[in-house]
């Protein structure tokens, strides 16, 4: 049955005709959305995934960035304040975390928040969500990429006394870097992973993601022994001005627990389990983060902090006086790394699988293959224009404006919740916000308050990727959207 009458904005062949503003805002029904789960060309996903592999798939998405790569960024914003600045950015995130809770209960499938949006607020605002998700997911996979080379590089020092040339491992167009190696072949790996299947990737993700949070904690006791607590005092010497804006910096770091709602067509149980992996790996991570946040600063002066990605090795070799500490800390921060790219990527295809599944993008990304289950050329055309845009593209104010397209994304989800409570209310939900909808407000609140204290470059980097992505979509995703062509999924041609 179709949610809207055929002309008025439904999904029958006469919303081709219907007036422009109906088509904007047609919705995909949530009957529709699930009955697809899973669906492409030529195959099908399998469900193969438990709540504990999906609470470290979103663990490892999220974990790495904010520790490893950003924390020598912030800091020098913030001070030793900088652990307000990750329970701010936890605060943000764990509102919008609890809409997402309900969504990925109720609408179980890859999308995302642009599946959410779709069922809610209409076409184009799912495709501006999505293009959102494509700037979020890709970008981001990049510029963590490019840290992963400052880490390799320690590692390789400490061991066998050689690193990579300068200008084969360091960002192109800082430091003499021209072409960034390392990055490209760390987005080649998960590729390797991700062409598997997903259960096969998600068994390296864990092993991964143990590594990574065994490597946090042990700084935590070896960097303990040199907290000093006059490194403490000022506690905010930037005011709360400087704790905001780190807190908007750092909320880059938290972008990953999303990834589980990635996986909804996926997971054995979604309505149960997805609910509990986002829940279980958002507090995880903020309580990872805030602990290894104080540590350091209590174990360094904020003002040595000076950007560099790899502090928390520089801080082990200055607490022992030995460098194997912190040649033990690189190797967990590579493995660490390499867990975000590959369930970044893996977030990152998904959602390009769903928006071709729906015609808003060509039909390659929506092709399973039928042995694996996995979008393989789907997988290798995103791991490659990642790979080659980490490797040898200046990000500069593009990777920040993943920050904005984040909070952009779940400013949506915050209201879609409201939506759909209003629009559907005897659905049912296996969580529920509380307090709704006080909670998803307060969650869009500070979403916009986040993005507010963004730079005005940063808005500008976004309103220009925004504008590429509604003339691809008028250009494309408008004609061509299932929606006015009455096409089934492709799985049921």
């Amino acid at each position: 049955m179709l949610d809207h009458p055929v002309g008025a904005g439904g999904d029958g062949p006469g919303a081709g005709r219907a007036s422009l503003g109906a088509r904007l805002m047609r919705r995909k029904p949530v009957e529709r959305l699930i009955a697809e789960s899973g669906q492409g060309a030529g195959g099908t996903l399998r469900r193969s995934l438990g709540m504990w592999q999906l609470t470290m798939i979103s663990i490892g998405a999220t974990l790495g960035t904010g520790i490893f790569v950003v924390l020598g960024e912030a800091v020098p914003e913030a001070g030793p304040a900088v652990v307000l600045s990750f329970v701010i950015a936890g605060l943000t995130a764990l509102f919008s975390a609890l809409s997402y809770a309900e969504l990925a209960g109720t609408i179980p499938v890859s999308g995302s928040s642009y599946s959410y949006a779709y069922a809610t607020l209409g076409e184009v605002v799912a495709w501006v969500c999505g293009w959102c998700l494509i700037l979020e997911y890709g970008v981001s996979v990049a510029a963590v990429a490019v840290g992963w080379g400052q880490y390799l590089n320690e590692l390789l020092d400490g061991t066998i006394g050689v690193t990579i040339p300068t200008a084969l491992a360091a960002p192109p167009g800082e430091d003499g870097g021209v072409f960034n190696l390392p990055a490209l072949l760390v987005v080649l790996l998960a590729m390797a992973f991700l062409l598997g299947g997903a259960k096969e990737s998600a068994r390296a993700n864990t092993v991964m993601v143990g590594v990574k949070i065994a490597a946090l904690l042990l700084f935590c006791a070896v960097a303990f022994t040199g907290i000093r607590a006059g490194n403490y005092t000022p506690f905010m010497p930037l005011g709360m001005a400087g704790v905001s804006a780190a807190g908007a910096t750092l909320f880059f770091s938290y972008i990953g627990f999303d990834a589980a709602s990635t996986a909804g067509e996926e997971a054995k149980n979604p309505q149960r389990d997805l609910p509990r992996a986002i829940m279980l790996s958002l507090f995880i991570v903020t309580a990872l983060y805030c602990l290894v946040a104080a540590v350091a600063v209590g174990a360094l002066p904020w003002r040595r902090f000076d950007g560099s990605e790899a502090a928390l090795a520089g801080i082990m070799e200055s607490v022992t006086g030995h460098s194997f500490w912190a040649v033990l800390l690189a190797a967990g921060a590579v493995v660490a790394i390499a867990s975000v790219v590959l369930t970044v990527l893996y977030g990152q295809t998904r959602i390009l699988f769903a928006m071709s599944r729906d015609g808003l993008v060509p039909p390659v990304f929506s092709r399973v293959h039928p042995r694996t289950g996995a979008p393989r050329a789907n997988t290798v055309i995103v791991s490659l224009f990642c790979g080659g845009l980490a490797a040898a593209v200046p990000l500069g104010r593009l990777a920040e404006a993943t920050s904005i397209g984040t909070l952009f994304a779940f400013a949506l989800v915050n209201v879609a919740v409201i939506v759909l409570r209003r629009t559907r209310p005897e659905m049912p939900r296996t969580f529920r916000v509380p307090l709704s909808p006080l909670f998803p407000v307060i969650g869009f609140v500070l979403c916009v308050w986040m993005m507010k204290g963004l730079e005005p470059v940063t808005w500008i980097v976004f309103g220009m990727w925004m504008a590429a992505g509604l003339v691809l979509y008028f250009g494309y995703g408008l004609r061509r959207s299932r929606l006015a062509t009455a096409e089934p999924a492709p799985a049921e041609k």
